[in-house]
């Protein structure tokens, strides 16, 4: 018999981390919460790390994900923010694996092209077509409907992955 797998899905960012949760049961996606996670544009980067590392926690802990996944940074011209979007996003990897949890990684292109069908797609796109596989979803940002895309997106890779780690030896 197939057990439902909830997962959390992060969209990383210091200003705005976006994240969503599903459960999964065979091939039906259901729609558990989505929020984002901000920082205090004010503060110091160690700062603003810490409330992201905070904020995460509290969202690991109040939904009790069996796996994560994240999207991969994108290198832009500003050198300086991607590294600052890198050191967030390390935020993004470590909380949930210090929960014990697995965690996935997934390129912008394959999560825009798993969850709308083309990798270039704009964020009305992925909005419209997370509404559309999960209609109870809501968000209250793109970060979070983002978040809710790389969820899904692991939701349908989670398998090949998990092969893949274990070709590895990876646990």
């Amino acid at each position: 018999m197939t057990h439902a797998i909830r997962l959390l899905g992060i969209d990383p960012g210091l200003r705005r981390t976006g994240w969503g949760m599903i459960e999964v049961m065979g091939n039906r996606l259901s729609f558990i919460a989505s929020g984002t996670v901000t920082s205090d544009n004010k503060k110091s980067l160690a700062e603003r790390l810490v409330q992201l590392h905070d904020g995460l926690q509290d969202v690991v802990r109040g939904h009790d994900p069996a796996e994560a996944a994240v999207e991969h940074t994108f290198v832009n011209k500003d050198a300086g923010a991607t590294l600052k979007l890198g050191q967030a996003r390390g935020i993004a990897l470590l909380v949930p694996s210090l929960a014990g949890l697995p965690v996935a990684e997934y390129a912008p292109n394959l999560v825009k092209k798993t969850v709308v069908g083309t990798g270039h797609a704009e964020k009305e796109q992925i909005r419209a077509m997370v509404k559309v596989l999960m209609p109870k979803a809501t968000f209250n940002s793109d970060d979070a409907a983002d978040a809710l895309a790389i969820a899904i997106c692991h939701a349908q890779h989670r398998a090949s992955n998990a092969a893949r780690m274990a070709a590895m030896g990876v646990a």
